[in-house]
């Protein structure tokens, strides 16, 4: 997984009163675990979000798997995980999963086949 490494975190639901004090700009893809719809937990204080998750993890299978910054197989590939690397996975839809290594990246699109749950 050239160079990058996942940390085991335990993620919470923040306490506290939550908020945005002004304008965020937006992440470039494939870099936050950020959609319109959804995001990480992680970033429930600093992004706004329709919904907030808190990911379960998943393991990349033998043949490593790229990250897609969108859910075609045409789409641009952001990076790639080698086979062992845990997941943090926000989203199945169908075939495709969209997931992280943590809340700071980098985020995509991979094809579920190439994962497994736990």
């Amino acid at each position: 997984m050239s160079g990058q490494t996942r940390q085991d975190h335990e993620y919470t639901v923040p306490s506290g009163d939550l908020g945005l004090k002004g304008p965020v700009a937006k992440p470039a893809p494939g870099t936050l675990p950020l959609r319109g719809d959804l995001a990480h937990i992680a970033l429930a204080g600093t992004h706004l979000a329709a919904h907030y998750v808190i990911p379960q993890v998943w393991t990349v299978g033998e043949k490593g798997v790229d990250v897609m910054e969108t859910i075609r197989d045409d789409s641009p590939v952001v990076a790639h995980f080698e086979a062992g690397t845990k997941v943090e996975v926000i989203d199945v839809s169908g075939d495709w999963i969209w997931g992280c290594l943590g809340p700071e990246g980098p985020s995509g699109y991979m094809k579920a086949s190439a994962l497994s749950a736990g």
